[in-house]
């Protein structure tokens, strides 16, 4: 329906879209000239800009698309020296208000459907039956026992939710095991978003007994051969870890 709120979000989108895909053209375009040409041009294009603010014509408000651009085509050159009609802390704050649109995206929940109460019931009846068990134990079991793919992570939900009070094992508590273990190393990656919204992938190589960090690393492609020589530069040939 032309009033309702998704049709004009998806033509609030269109419009967005289309200009912005103009300009990428353009800007295809203008890759391919000189940079005599280039450079001839943006000074013929500043000259004219000069003769409005003469004049001290208002510009338009800016739209989505014309924001999102310029925030874009900031980080390929040094934009301070290029804003005109606009402040440097208005372009900063279009690009916030990027980074903010991004993570609201990227955080908005998928909507996993709810784990039914019959399985439910059984995931705290087999907590409260076995009280050494935790979530994966649990999980696991009711897909090689009865064929159940379920995730940990709802288990530890609806065990928290309602579920039976339990004390744990004192020989299975985290302190035992850190104790146990205290001579292992532990390693991850975590990944971390930039300004530009690019992902960046971070390996880090701990010590549980100190939790100290080993080694760390950044890239943005990681792969086998990448991650192991993160191994080979952290630990070694003589290194204590090393066996």
């Amino acid at each position: 329906m032309p009033g309702s709120p998704l049709f004009r979000t998806f033509a609030h989108c269109f419009r967005t879209i289309v200009p912005v895909v103009i300009d990428l053209v353009r800007l295809g375009v203008l890759v391919a000239h000189s940079r005599r040409t280039l450079a001839a041009e943006n000074l013929f294009l500043r000259k004219q800009l000069a003769l409005f603010q003469e004049r001290k014509v208002r510009p338009r408000r800016a739209d989505d698309s014309t924001r999102w651009m310029m925030a874009t085509l900031s980080r390929l050159f040094p934009w301070r020296d290029a804003l005109v009609n606009v402040k440097a802390n208005t372009l900063i704050r279009w690009h916030r208000k990027g980074c903010r649109l991004f993570w609201r995206w990227k955080s908005k929940p998928m909507g996993r459907p709810r784990v039914p109460q019959d399985l439910r019931r059984l995931i705290r009846e087999m907590a409260a039956e076995n009280t050494t068990w935790g979530e994966e134990r649990i999980a696991n079991e009711l897909k090689l026992r009865l064929g159940i793919r379920v995730s940990p992570r709802p288990v530890e939900k609806y065990l928290g939710d309602g579920g039976p009070t339990r004390t744990p094992d004192p020989k299975q508590r985290w302190l035992t095991f850190v104790h146990n273990h205290a001579k292992v190393v532990a390693c991850d990656f975590f990944v971390v978003v930039t300004a530009a919204f690019r992902n960046l992938y971070v390996f880090v190589l701990m010590e549980i007994g100190t939790r100290r960090i080993l080694h760390h690393n950044v890239t943005a492609h990681p792969n086998s051969e990448w991650t192991l020589q993160q191994f080979r530069e952290a630990l070694p040939g003589d290194h204590a870890y090393v066996s």
